[in-house]
């Protein structure tokens, strides 16, 4: 065994791999296969986990085997239907390794419902999706106009249903106008196209409701009308919509999300325009009704009339006159007894505002106050002697210490101050002069000018 320079270890000529070299090799042999790159894959599916990430990750399983597949997002959000634990599909994809586990899986691209029962469960499933969505809501379902100048016809342009409906309208209403939209009904693009021809309805703008249906059929027949597309098409309409879709027993996802369901196609033409002669009938006995109101009313009139021209207001207008006037007599009464008890009222009022104001009058103000101006005079002057008195023995006493404790008193007992030539240091001490230096002495009743002789230390002093 050696090893060549890209540091694979050979053996007589034979490479050895690695793992992810052998897993790598494997998927691409896979992957270059074209059967397994387009294939249909019938199952029922386990261990099913719908990641928060959007991706599938599920097992398909028959009676002998098992097959690891995934789902990514960007393909699952299209699914008509919530693939569930046990739902048995039909699942398109290709066959490819996953390296890190050297495992291969089937990568889903599309999937639908095996066999009726699975139809059956996409449809319940999408019905109770748009139910919590709101879709189905009584509340956003609109009325039909009473009387449509122009009636939308949705469907295919041939087969029983498109007849019926455009008999039917004819039939009922001559003069209104149709306008048919052929669609596809079933099959491959069929819910695109109804959905289509919805939206291009709206943007016309020209019919007053739209009738969208088809004749009966099986429930795959039947399946363009359970598509979300219709659904959001039909829910989104601006204009009032009537499902008629099969026969009365048949119900799709376009029937809840309509405005109207209608349980055929004829009887949708029937619920969307008045029968001409029932509108004649009405016509002629709202005429007949309105007669006999107007005559039933004139009638009345002149019997009020009649009434009016007997009434005494007109025989014997005096006599109308008669108690008005009593009536006014005693109101005249009443208010000058009235007035009377007003004016007491307001006599007594005066009185005994007036009782306050001379308590209140300004000369009754000025004694008062001026009796407490005096008084209060003589507190303030009673005080102030007192503070005076007071201030003065304060006073006294304090010109009695300041006496005692005066220089001059103390220099009258024969003490003296001794200062510098100029009087700008006082002499505390014999190290502050000098022999020659002249003082200035300062006594009782006078000063004097001396000079220093001499100095004479006290030793008791520097002990």
């Amino acid at each position: 065994m050696y090893r060549t320079t890209d540091g694979r270890a050979e053996d007589e000529g034979q490479a050895v791999l690695s793992i992810r070299d052998l897993n790598r090799l494997i998927k691409r042999k896979l992957e270059g296969e074209p059967l397994l790159q387009d294939i249909w894959i019938r199952g029922e599916i386990s261990n099913f986990t719908h990641h928060s990430s959007g991706h599938m990750y599920f097992t398909l399983k028959d009676a002998d085997s098992r097959l690891k597949s995934i789902m990514f997002a960007s393909y699952n959000s299209r699914l008509p239907f919530m693939p569930r634990e046990g739902t048995r599909v039909l699942a398109r994809g290709s066959v490819s390794v996953y390296e890190r586990d050297g495992q291969y899986q089937f990568y889903v691209t599309q999937m639908q419902p095996d066999g009726i029962g699975s139809l059956y469960l996409a449809f319940e499933q999408l019905k109770k999706k748009l139910e919590t969505e709101g879709l189905f809501a009584p509340e956003h379902k609109r009325p039909l106009p009473r009387y449509p100048r122009t009636v939308g016809v949705i469907t295919s342009p041939t087969g029983a249903a498109v007849r019926d409906i455009l008999i039917t309208l004819k039939r009922r209403s001559p003069s209104v106008n149709i306008l048919l939209y052929p669609v596809l009904v079933q099959g491959k693009g069929a819910a695109s196209s109804i959905a289509a021809a919805i939206e291009h309805m709206n943007r016309l703008g020209e019919a007053d409701v739209l009738i969208v249906g088809r004749g009966g059929g099986s429930l795959e027949e039947l399946w363009a009308f359970n598509e979300e597309a219709v659904a959001r098409s039909v829910y989104a309409s601006r204009i009032p919509v009537v499902s008629a879709v099969g026969h009365e027993t048949d119900f799709t996802i376009c029937d809840f999300a309509a405005d109207l369901r209608a349980a055929t196609p004829t009887a949708a033409a029937e619920l969307t325009v008045p029968h001409h002669l029932e509108l004649k009938q009405q016509l002629a006995a709202r005429t007949a009704q309105m007669q006999k109101s107007l005559l039933s009313r004139l009638e009345l009139q002149r019997e009020r009339l009649a009434k009016v021209r007997r009434s005494q207001a007109l025989t014997n207008p005096q006599r109308i006159l008669q108690q008005p006037a009593v009536r006014c007599d005693r109101l005249r009464e009443q208010l000058l007894y009235r007035m009377r008890d007003i004016a007491t009222a307001a006599h007594q009022r005066q009185l005994r505002l007036e009782r306050r104001l001379d308590a209140r009058s300004p000369r009754e103000q000025a004694s008062l106050a001026r009796s407490r101006s005096n008084t209060a005079r003589k507190q303030l002057l009673q005080a102030m002697n007192a503070l005076r008195s007071n201030k003065s023995r304060d006073w006294q006493s304090a010109v009695r210490q300041l006496d005692a404790l005066s220089p001059l008193k103390v220099m009258g007992r024969g003490y003296s101050l001794v200062y510098e030539e100029g009087e700008k240091r006082l002499i505390r001490s014999v190290n502050q002069v000098q022999p020659g230096d002249l003082l200035r002495i300062r006594l009782g009743d006078g000063k004097l000018s001396a000079s220093v002789w001499s100095i004479e230390p006290d030793s008791q002093a520097d002990e």
